[in-house]
């Protein structure tokens, strides 16, 4: 499982890491497994980890006072996971987080994170790049919102997550989108002419 993370890390750095350096990096992260519908994070506790998708599927969500789900992320394979709010200001999630598919991680505390960040300059490179990507992501998603239709949003996300739409069922991409599943039904046959 380490292998998979230790290549990411190379994948995205100008320097790879030296064997005492992946030994510290295998050190801290530990596997752990979560079977369909277990949860991660639940809203009301302090987000105490970040995990590696190395297998799997996840989804990052809210529910309403009507019991609505409100998807803020989904995640797969090679994608990190955690509620960054909660964790950086040590508050109680607005989220849960749990795994749409049988998914295996690998788990490390916010601290042992920050920890190896300071340790190993190829994580803390790799770091801020994935948080200047996320950051863009989020920005660009946000900007989708508010000024693209329906139909658009689609587009882009079958274009940026072209793996998302088999792993994911509509009503998940609908939410993810802002939108109902009737509407996404809709937008998709409208596609497919």
């Amino acid at each position: 499982m380490h292998d998979t993370l230790l290549a990411y890390i190379n994948q995205h750095t100008t320097s790879p890491l030296t064997r005492e350096e992946e030994a510290l990096i295998i050190a801290t992260f530990h596997p752990k497994k979560l079977r369909k519908k277990q949860y991660f994070l639940q809203e009301g506790d302090v987000c105490k980890y970040v995990g590696f998708i190395v297998k799997g599927a996840m989804r990052q969500y809210s529910v309403d006072d009507k019991g609505v789900e409100h998807m803020v992320q989904l995640y797969i394979e090679n994608w990190w996971v955690s509620d960054r709010e909660s964790a950086v200001m040590l508050t109680p999630s607005r989220y849960y987080i749990d795994a749409w598919e049988d998914t295996e991680l690998l788990i490390a505390t916010v601290a042992d994170m920050m920890d190896l960040m300071e340790k190993i300059s190829s994580f803390g490179k790799m770091t801020r790049l994935m948080d200047n990507r996320n950051a863009i992501a989020s920005q660009r998603r946000l900007n989708s919102t508010i000024s693209n239709t329906a139909e658009k949003r689609y587009e882009e996300f079958t274009d940026n997550h072209p793996q998302f739409i088999q792993r994911f069922p509509q009503h998940l991409i609908a939410s993810f989108l802002g939108i109902t599943k009737e509407t996404l039904s809709r937008i998709r046959k409208q596609a497919m002419k």
